[in-house]
């Protein structure tokens, strides 16, 4: 294994870290019986606290990761492919991607991390995150129809009842901002499974039928490896 290698996985690892905390907060809020009230109330102040310290190690994390990226010249999206621009791309991905075992955007994807996905038959491959799984989908789906993107930021299925947002023009609204778009950011500090609730809410708005999204797991790959 070269260096580069080995910087590869490290910075793979912390990004499947911080993913894994996002989904065993998800796991331990649904353990807890929320008709014991003093379970409820101890719940949370569990998840204040822990929210405090996941925003805290997320900046971190990203800090981190950017400064091994730059200083190191690996990049996390240097291995992805996509068949965005070149239709016989396109088709060798979707062959290479149809090797393993498509799962559905129905699925629990708790503790599993992402290789590839194929939306309306347009592959993208070499996935490490959830977060890039995300917005490369809403990148897509902002080639797709521009104008109905952007009025995202403004649609009640994105906007919660605390009023956060999902999708906006202004990052500083948003926890964790990722530019998906020029102008438009998309919030992507969110566990495996809250990104699929907002993937099959963006299948529903497209009205793309949920069938049309395959989604491809790094352990089908490695099995079959």
């Amino acid at each position: 294994m070269t260096a580069q290698d080995r910087i590869r996985r490290i910075l793979e690892d912390l990004e499947a870290v911080r993913e894994n905390l996002l989904a065993l907060s998800d796991d331990i809020w649904l353990s807890i019986e929320h008709n014991d009230s003093d379970a409820l109330e101890e719940g949370v102040q569990f998840k204040r606290t822990y929210n405090e310290k996941m925003a805290a190690f997320d900046a971190l994390a990203t800090e981190l990761s950017a400064l091994v990226q730059q200083f190191t010249e690996v990049r996390l999206e240097a291995g992805e492919q996509t068949g965005a621009e070149d239709e016989s791309e396109n088709v060798r991905i979707i062959q290479e991607l149809n090797r393993d075992e498509p799962h559905g955007i129905g699925e629990d994807f708790t503790y599993k991390r992402p290789y590839g996905f194929i939306l309306d038959g347009q592959a993208a491959t070499g996935i490490t995150t959830w977060r890039r799984l995300h917005e490369l989908l809403c990148r897509q789906l902002l080639r797709r129809d521009t104008d109905r993107f952007r009025a995202l930021k403004e649609h009640a299925q994105f906007i919660s009842n605390r009023g956060h947002h999902a999708f906006t023009d202004s990052p500083e609204q948003l926890r964790h901002a990722s530019q998906v778009g020029e102008g438009m950011y998309a919030e992507v500090n969110l566990s495996a499974n809250s990104i699929r609730d907002l993937m099959r809410r963006l299948l529903s708005v497209f009205e793309i039928p949920e069938n049309r999204l395959q989604i491809f797991l790094r352990e089908d790959r490695d099995a079959g490896a």
